[in-house]
């Protein structure tokens, strides 16, 4: 429980710091420092490390929905203390999480004002999980939507060598 709510916090100075306004105007930023690319970067470092440690006792995952399955379980259990709520696919190499009760947006409001809030919070896992799919042996595009919190869907397709 503890490790959940140091994580949570983290995460929230993380997207805090990266989201804040450049300090220095005469260094031709305008607007954020870094945005959402370098916390993908940060949780695509992190699912790689994860990727690495967390199959020991499997062998190489051969086919998507083994990975996909890997990750629905293993993987949000370790970050989230959780299981993903749903996993859909057309078989074709789209696949869809959906977790009813993201713990990275729970702490946010629920009304239709913050959903602007909710793609920075989105950001890191989507990297999370694109770099713990790359260290699978799958090259994957993982983006976010939130329509309501804090609810939320992560699209990973799955690109073809």
């Amino acid at each position: 429980m503890a490790d959940a709510v140091l994580f949570e916090f983290l995460h929230t100075e993380m997207v805090a710091e990266l989201w804040a306004p450049d300090p220095d105007p005469g260094s031709g930023h305008t607007g954020k420092k870094k945005g959402p690319s370098v916390l993908e970067s940060l949780g695509f470092r992190v699912g790689q490390a994860l990727g690495e440690r967390l199959p020991r006792e499997t062998l190489a995952f051969r086919e998507e929905l083994d990975a996909l399955k890997f990750l629905c379980r293993d993987l949000w259990a370790a970050m989230f203390q959780k299981h993903v709520d749903g996993l859909r696919t057309n078989h074709e190499g789209t696949y869809v999480l959906q977790d009813n009760g993201f713990p990275l947006l729970v702490s946010m409001g629920s009304g239709p004002q913050y959903l602007d809030e909710a793609p920075k919070f989105l950001a890191f896992t989507c990297g999370l999980l694109r770099g713990a799919l790359q260290t699978l042996g799958f090259r994957s595009r993982v983006t976010a939507s939130a329509a309501s919190l804090p609810a939320c869907k992560f699209q990973v397709v799955i690109q073809k060598p």
